[in-house]
Order: structure tokens, then sequence, then C-alpha cells
């Protein structure tokens, strides 16, 4: 159980480092959604740039 814990908190932890993710100013919903989905584009894009292929 642990490392599946540890990946969810190291995903949080890297999602954290948008500003606007962090403080949330977006006003609307659909905003706020889209930044989270931009942030895990971003985020993956860096973790599948650092695998051997």
């Amino acid at each position: 159980m642990l490392p599946k814990r540890w990946l969810v908190e190291r995903t949080f932890a890297w999602l954290m480092h948008s500003r606007r993710l962090a403080r949330d100013y977006e006003g609307r919903t659909d905003s706020s959604e889209a930044m989270i989905r931009w942030s895990m584009a971003m985020v993956m894009s860096r973790r599948l740039a650092k695998r051997p292929c």
C-alpha cells in the first residue's frame, strides 16, 4: 500500500509547483479544471521525457 501512497503524494507535490493551482485563484470551476489538466499534462510529459526508450 505504501508505494502507491508515495506515488499519489508525489504527484500532488508536482502539481503544487504550479502557482495557480497552489493558490486556486480561478473563479470558475471550468478554469480550475483546465489548469489541473494542463499541469497534469506537464507532469506526464516530464515523466515520459526522463524514461529511456
